[in-house]
């Protein structure tokens, strides 16, 4: 007979985790070793980051709710008091689950004064249809606040209808029939609206790159070549300027392959002066139950060095032993 299949079962996309569910768990084992370690003259970080990093995320909510029956105290704060600097950063956001670690980071880019548009780019424009539908849900709970309200308030012009087009999650399922006719006239319609003409339609890029599902918009920007003398990526550099370009550029790269633009956004930020050190954690704690072992080998694919020596290279102490237990050893 068959298993029961749901159809969430094929729209979600596969998982590449580093961070695995521990064999032989034992919550109060662990909550014990957080106690000692949180209590140990000067902080024992060591055990803390051996224990967090090396569980999931519902293993660590089972480990706080068993340190808190045993230490009569709430896990999230006593962590908060025994840390500090870029290490208690990344322990409070793997307290989260993935979509409330992302939910807050977008709540964050967009909160007090003035909009971080780099991180709101780099969090709506590669999330999958099914993960900003999650994270749509999770935000509401978190900020009795509508995505959607908080993103057309704080964003304008096409760039905001980019953005509001993604969070409105319309995109198609992946389709087990590959429709020729459909990708010609898209590819056709991307070209007419924008290469081709004067000016840019870009109502039209909104609506093709917001609704179709990622595998017809691989075929799709295959297709594209053969009408413009330019790829997709170069036709946004082109046609449009500003946070529109850069969100394009971002979806589009995600579309073709995310893990690799991923590993590029490490790179880069790794490599920048004054080590931009906010999008490495991001990333980092986003993705280590998403797809960070495949972000690893499309690093070392593309960079000629693994991820773990990089970040060898360019940070140190706790907060290096932290990122290192998270993306797990070599493979």
């Amino acid at each position: 007979g068959y298993a029961p299949y749901s159809l969430s079962t094929f729209a979600n996309e596969p998982k590449f985790p580093t961070v695995v569910p521990a064999v032989d768990f034992d919550p109060n084992k662990d909550a014990a070793r957080i106690d000692t370690a949180i209590k140990s003259k000067g902080v024992d970080e060591q055990t803390i980051i051996d224990v967090l990093t090396q569980r999931t995320y519902s293993q660590r909510r089972d480990v706080a709710f068993a340190y808190e029956r045993r230490a009569k105290k709430d896990m999230i704060s006593a962590l908060k008091g025994a840390l500090s600097g870029s290490l208690e950063t990344v322990i409070l956001g793997l307290m989260k689950s993935t979509a409330q670690y992302d939910a807050s980071e977008i709540r964050g880019s967009i909160k007090g004064l003035g909009t971080d548009e780099e991180t709101l780019i780099e969090l709506l424009c590669s999330r999958s249809n099914d993960e900003l539908l999650e994270i749509k849900k999770v935000y509401k709970e978190l900020f009795k606040k509508d995505l959607e309200k908080d993103v057309a308030g704080d964003t304008s012009g096409n760039f905001a209808k980019l953005l509001l087009a993604l969070v409105q999650t319309k995109r198609a399922e992946p389709s087990s029939i590959v429709d020729y006719e459909k990708i010609d006239e898209d590819a056709r319609a991307l070209y007419d609206a924008g290469v081709k003409i004067k000016g840019t339609d870009v109502a039209t890029w909104i609506s093709i790159m917001s609704e179709r599902s990622v595998p017809h918009l691989q075929k799709v920007f295959q297709r594209y070549k053969s009408y413009s003398p330019y790829d997709m990526q170069e036709s946004i550099q082109k046609e449009v300027k500003g946070d529109l370009q850069k969100s394009f550029l971002v979806l589009v790269q995600c579309f073709e392959n995310k893990q690799l633009y991923f590993a590029k956004r490490l790179n880069e930020a790794m490599k920048s002066k004054g080590a931009k050190e906010k999008i490495v954690t991001r990333i980092i704690v986003s993705r280590c139950e998403v797809d960070l072992k495949k972000i690893c080998s499309e690093y070392k694919a593309n960079f000629g060095q693994s991820l773990q020596n990089t970040i060898i290279e360019h940070t140190k102490g706790d907060y290096q032993k932290v990122l290192l237990g998270l993306c797990g050893p070599e493979v």
